[in-house]
């Protein structure tokens, strides 16, 4: 048996990983890169497989990031069924969908350029009808039902407490009369958080792949966050201004809406002129949290109860769902107060990205980041310092108030991931750790040695493992490297045309002779540094 890592190692995102069997291939997760443009490139590239050969698919959760290759499979010839429970197949319902949209949308922007600039065309990775005619391939099943999907191999989805319908992964491989048991962590969430469930424990596994997203960080307390959440909205308000939250339209949008509506609902001391209105402006949040309540048995108790009692945890009296664009243009010419949640979360694309344009630049406003921004990001630069950025073709000078909640994550950190692997009464024998930016992987790594003297394995993307008789051998076949030394060589080229930048100048003048022979020495030094680089790029470009 086989495993390859496709995605999601030493980064986030592209979730993707290839189990080869003596009879079988299977793929866990078939996600979409984001990030930077070089990363984002490999959704175009051919898999690293032939997919007419994959015989069916397990899908941890909806996520983009994990399911959002699955047209580009189907398109190029995968005709096997798509595991997944319920509540993740009509997540993918919506959210496919809408991706397949925005590859539309993106292939036409470009053509508008390419079309003035006299070049060929592009076409989208999919379309909004591929996304469609992929839905039909999905199997439901429910959490806790093994099954027995052929002869050799066995599935069982846990509750990942991540997003609704999340799962952890439980797979039985028999080979030659042996049988190994992988699991899969997928993206584990946090226990005691609203509305879902806690992720639940594995009792044992030969094997584990693990996310570690958050490896190297222990989050805010989420009673902590929901009050800090609650100053910022008050004092931005008070002071006439717009807040602005870049969230998730799944999982994070609904948790949101569930906190505010325990803060407008039931804080009956509350003056009228601080229930400011929040808008919910995202088509796929609305669509979503309908979903939601069509998927209620995926709920924890406490909300359970409150649905029970009559209450909609989804809806209170100054709480409004923006459906039309219409709409959602008129948010930004209304000067009055208000809150406006909206997509992406990472600002990668969507309606957060107009409402930042016309709401960065104004020093009365706040943006309030959520959730976890992915390297190359905007929400990444903004959260991070950016004192100006490029909105839909113009540059925005940052003037708003930047604020990063991290106790909203609906991932699991350090002490969660560490927590969870207590609950094995059988460890594995090997931990291969993905679905983390390098740090984040190699520091989660160390404290598993350390705590549980287990061998992790941090694999590059590409490598290939090979089980056979208890022996584990790799392979590489490098795929992010490359990508990773060309987006150094950029990063390293703007350091040094900064430094030469401050050499030359001095308020717009270039600097008088005495300065030059001064530092004459540093600035030849530089330049050639700047020589050499520029040979550099040149050659990893021209590859």
């Amino acid at each position: 048996m086989q495993i390859q890592f496709l995605g999601a190692s030493k980064v986030v995102t592209g979730s993707n990983y290839l189990i080869t069997t003596d009879k079988y291939k299977l793929l866990l997760d078939c996600g979409m890169f984001q990030g930077s443009k070089q990363l984002e490139k490999l959704n175009f590239e051919n898999f690293q497989f032939n997919p007419a050969e994959i015989d069916f698919v397990i899908l941890s959760h909806a996520h983009i990031d994990h399911s959002g290759r699955i047209p580009k499979l189907v398109n190029d010839g995968f005709k096997g069924k798509i595991f997944s429970t319920k509540a993740t197949r009509d997540l993918c319902n919506i959210m496919l969908v809408d991706s397949g949209h925005i590859q539309e949308s993106d292939a036409n922007w470009e053509n508008n350029k390419r079309k003035r600039a006299g070049l060929p065309f592009v076409k989208p990775l999919y379309t909004a009808e591929d996304a469609l005619i992929s839905l039909n391939y999905f199997s439901p099943v429910l959490y806790d039902q093994k099954i027995e999907i052929n002869e050799d191999i066995a599935l069982r989805f846990r509750d990942g407490g991540h997003i609704l319908g999340s799962s952890i992964i439980e797979l039985w491989i028999t080979e030659k009369g042996k049988t190994a048991k992988i699991v899969f962590s997928g993206d584990l969430g946090i226990k005691n958080k609203p509305i879902l469930k806690n992720p639940e424990y594995i009792e044992e596994a030969d094997y584990l792949i693990i996310e570690s997203t958050y490896g190297n960080k222990i989050h805010e307390k989420q009673e902590t966050s929901i009050k800090r959440l609650i100053e910022i909205i008050n004092e931005t308000t008070l002071d006439g201004g717009t807040v602005i939250i870049p969230s998730f339209a799944v999982n994070r949008t609904q948790e949101l809406v569930y906190e505010l509506n325990k803060y407008y609902a039931h804080t009956k001391e509350l003056e009228a002129f601080m229930r400011v209105p929040v808008y919910v402006d995202s088509p796929m949040a609305v669509s979503a949290t309908q979903v939601y309540r069509e998927n209620t048995d995926c709920f924890d108790e406490e909300t359970k109860r409150q649905i029970l009692n009559g209450e909609d945890p989804f809806n209170f009296e100054n709480l409004y769902y923006v459906k039309s664009q219409e709409e959602s243009m008129r948010l930004n010419t209304q000067p009055y107060p208000k809150v406006i949640l909206s997509a992406s979360g990472m600002c990668t694309a969507g309606r957060i990205l107009h409402h930042l344009k016309h709401n960065l630049w104004k020093k009365k406003n706040s943006i309030v980041f959520v959730g976890y921004q992915a390297e190359g990001t905007l929400g990444r630069q903004l959260k991070e310092g950016a004192k100006k950025v490029k909105l839909l073709g113009e540059e925005v000078v940052v003037e708003a108030q930047v604020y990063s909640i991290e106790g909203f994550s609906g991932h699991a950190d350090q002490n969660d991931l560490i927590d969870w692997i207590k609950g094995f009464k059988k460890l594995p024998k090997k931990v291969f750790i993905v679905h983390g930016e390098e740090e984040s992987s190699q520091a989660f790594s160390d404290l598993i040695q350390e705590k549980f003297h287990i061998d992790t394995i941090i694999p590059n993307m590409g490598y290939v493992f090979e089980i056979k008789d208890n022996m584990l051998r790799s392979y590489s076949q490098e795929i992010l490297e490359p990508i990773k030394k060309k987006e150094n060589i950029i990063k390293e080229l703007q350091e040094i045309y900064t430094v030469f930048d401050n050499l030359v100048y001095k308020t717009d003048l270039l600097i008088d002779e005495k300065m030059l022979k001064k530092d004459y020495d540093k600035l030849k030094n530089k330049l050639l540094e700047l020589n050499q680089k520029l040979m550099d790029i040149n050659m990893f470009l021209s590859k």
